[in-house]
């Protein structure tokens, strides 16, 4: 069953943040990972979104994004993406 991730972000460092979405896309791939939802204009029809960005990753499954989320290959982007922003994560399953 497929999964998705969902971040809601605000970048602090935007310099340091577009080395990381440079370096993201190839450690998708490897875990069956694609964008769904990259950023883009966003309107807030209910409640409250606490951050100016969204994105949406989908996998094959939840163990792979659990996977891609501790991979070695996600290690160093992730760490530029918390330095560079802050924001929630977080996965759940599709139908």
């Amino acid at each position: 069953m497929a999964a998705y991730i969902i971040v809601q972000i605000d970048v602090t460092d935007p310099d340091t943040f577009e080395v990381y979405r440079a370096q993201v896309p190839p450690t998708l791939e490897q875990y069956g990972g694609e964008y769904i939802v990259r950023g883009g204009v966003q309107e807030i029809l209910e409640g409250d979104w606490p951050h100016p960005r969204c994105v949406v990753l989908k996998f094959p499954s939840m163990e792979q994004a659990k996977a891609w989320h501790e991979s070695a290959e996600y290690e160093g982007p992730k760490a530029l993406r918390q330095s560079a922003s802050r924001g929630n994560m977080l996965v759940v399953e599709g139908v």
